[in-house]
């Protein structure tokens, strides 16, 4: 008899350690939805959300290379509720449709678990009722602090900045099915926890 197939939202702020878990997960058998693959493919040079960006923000927000200007975009959006509103109410049904095209590729081809890797699942609210389980990965505030520093080289008022734009610690947890704290982990350690995680999951 074939399994249920079960569809896992994995979510968790920046710098929590979430794209290590996507990776272990994967490796343990599960199809992938990566929504920021998926946000950068689109806003790529010929990019199918260009166009609409172009005309929404002007060209000035488009690289020279055809691509949208994160960096530029990033400081406007944040600088600007509103825009940033806009932003997103172009990129996220874009972002919805391909992953649906992909997850249902991945239940074609007979795939047990599709794990839905979306850094801001909580707060947009939709993705809920299309999820079996969600599984976020915490740590605290500090810790995602020092790791986006060193890894990003970003100042801890930018990284802060950041941090202060996704849903709370605890909005998060309040979402969460399931939970891995990634905090004084080794990354072997992440790893074994990530891995039965996805025992659980029948991986």
């Amino acid at each position: 008899m074939r399994q249920r197939l079960q569809r896992i939202g994995l979510t968790g702020g920046i710098g929590s350690g979430k794209s290590t878990v996507a990776r272990v997960l994967v490796a343990c058998g599960a199809a992938l939805v990566d929504a920021d693959a998926i946000a950068r493919l689109l806003t790529a040079p010929g990019g199918a959300a260009i166009g609409l960006l172009a005309r929404q923000f002007g060209p000035q927000i488009i690289s020279a290379e055809g691509a949208l200007d994160r960096d530029r975009m990033r400081q406007l959006a944040f600088d600007d509720p509103a825009l940033k509103q806009q932003l997103e109410s172009i990129i996220h049904p874009l972002v919805g449709q391909e992953a649906v095209r992909q997850a249902s590729l991945a239940a074609a081809a007979g795939q047990a678990c599709i794990v839905f890797d979306i850094p801001l699942l909580v707060e947009s609210g939709r993705w809920r009722q299309q999820l079996d389980q969600i599984l976020v990965v915490d740590c605290t505030g500090e810790t995602q602090i020092a790791r986006v520093m060193a890894r990003n080289g970003l100042t801890r008022a930018a990284v802060e900045k950041i941090i202060a734009a996704q849903a709370s610690r605890a909005r998060r947890l309040a979402a969460a099915d399931a939970c891995i704290c990634n905090e004084g982990l080794s990354l072997p350690g992440l790893d074994r926890l990530a891995r039965q995680m996805a025992a659980g999951f029948g991986l």
